[in-house]
């Protein structure tokens, strides 16, 4: 029997494979710096592998509480009131996830429906979109602005219909770096007041964000947070992308409709390394040295290639420093990043495939979390492009 080839339709026909895959691929096979996919080629905590150890020794190896284990939500819960001064409740209003995607997915799953409305912001992060389609919703897409890929409110405010049901953010943002300041959760709060819109806020780079500035979380304002899911990432905090482990916040209206969903996805997530996180935690130094850790690394990168050709647009959060190369080819974002993978072997990631129309502004983002050998290479590379 022939499936997929004319006689059964695909669910998600146009789906191509992640951009972040294709490139990875691409800078194994040319042998290149990969500073394309967001992930760190220096080591984690030693203490927290250890940690990990410990808890596989003591038996912590089979399935957790689909919710996750007490000890790590009530860790969290602490953070976000340290952090934000709001108090969630560890058993109704959070959720461990194996990892921040899954996170997002679960949550647009639980709420999206056919026909409903999802504003979306571009360029944005590759799984929103598909995940909102496949359960049959409407994206309405709001477009960044140049040249600090800030909002419009006014154009959001035009896009919000009576059949809109949820609008996602991120800030920090991937892949640009910009940031969401008060104004804009203020902004969010006035628009969605009133209405059944649920907000999704992928906050995964909460502890890297630079200058000494401060992350505007939605947990911050009442008003979105009664109406909000919040998305975290272990994985990006602590250097270790491959554990694959996050979390949500949300009311207990919402995380209900949350778990719902979750049961039937992953159910529970990997018990030790819940156990050695919730642990890790009590130390808030963990995170609260991230910032310094990251902008360290930020300015180390931007500062080697300053003479370059490339114009280095600004970097307020996140791993990732985009660079506008208009000054050096005409290229399209996707045939440039090709070429620089294949003859230069630099590896990064054409920010034209984050919007559904593929517009062109000749930016490509590369990711700064790397040793400092693996950033002189780099930077070598494209001060001699």
């Amino acid at each position: 029997m022939t499936y997929f080839n004319g006689t059964k339709k695909s669910k998600m026909p146009k789906q191509e494979t992640s951009i972040f895959a294709v490139m990875s691929a691409l800078a194994n096979e040319h042998k290149a710096i990969n500073l394309s996919q967001g992930f760190p080629d220096f080591e984690i905590s030693p203490r927290l592998i250890s940690l990990v150890h410990k808890y596989m020794k003591k038996g912590k190896n089979q399935y957790a509480p689909m919710t996750g284990i007490p000890e790590l939500r009530e860790q969290i819960v602490n953070k976000v009131e340290l952090l934000y001064g709001v108090k969630y409740d560890f058993q109704k209003e959070v959720n461990i996830t194996a990892g921040a995607t899954q996170a997002l997915h679960t949550a647009i799953s639980a709420i999206v429906g056919e026909g409903d409305e999802v504003i979306v912001f571009e360029p944005a992060y590759d799984s929103y979109v598909p995940v909102v389609k496949m359960h049959g919703g409407i994206v309405k897409f709001a477009e960044l602005k140049l040249p600090d890929y800030h909002i419009d409110w006014n154009e959001v405010k035009k896009l919000i219909t009576n059949h809109t049901r949820m609008i996602i953010i991120n800030s920090p943002h991937n892949p640009t770096g910009s940031i969401l300041k008060a104004d804009d959760l203020k902004n969010l709060e006035k628009l969605t007041r009133d209405t059944d819109i649920i907000v999704l806020s992928d906050e995964v780079y909460e502890h890297l964000i630079y200058d000494d500035i401060r992350h505007e979380s939605v947990c911050r304002y009442p008003g979105l947070l009664e109406r909000s899911f919040v998305v975290g990432s272990f994985g990006k905090t602590f250097h270790a992308t491959g554990w694959k482990m996050g979390f949500v916040l949300a009311p207990e209206n919402l995380m209900d409709e949350f778990r719902k969903v979750h049961q039937f996805v992953v159910f529970a997530c990997n018990t030790p390394v819940q156990y050695a996180i919730a642990e890790y935690m009590k130390d808030r130094t963990v995170y609260d040295n991230l910032c310094n850790f990251y902008q360290k690394k930020r300015d180390y990168f931007t500062g080697l290639i300053k003479n370059s050709r490339f114009n280095i647009i600004s970097s307020c959060g996140t791993y990732f420093q985009l660079l506008d190369y208009s000054r050096i080819t005409a290229e399209t974002e996707v045939e440039f990043a090709i070429r620089m993978t294949s003859e230069f072997k630099l590896a990064s990631i054409p920010v034209s495939v984050f919007y559904h129309n593929n517009t062109d502004n000749k930016v490509l983002r590369f990711c700064f979390a790397k040793k400092e050998k693996t950033l002189d290479k780099a930077a070598e590379i494209l001060c001699r492009i």
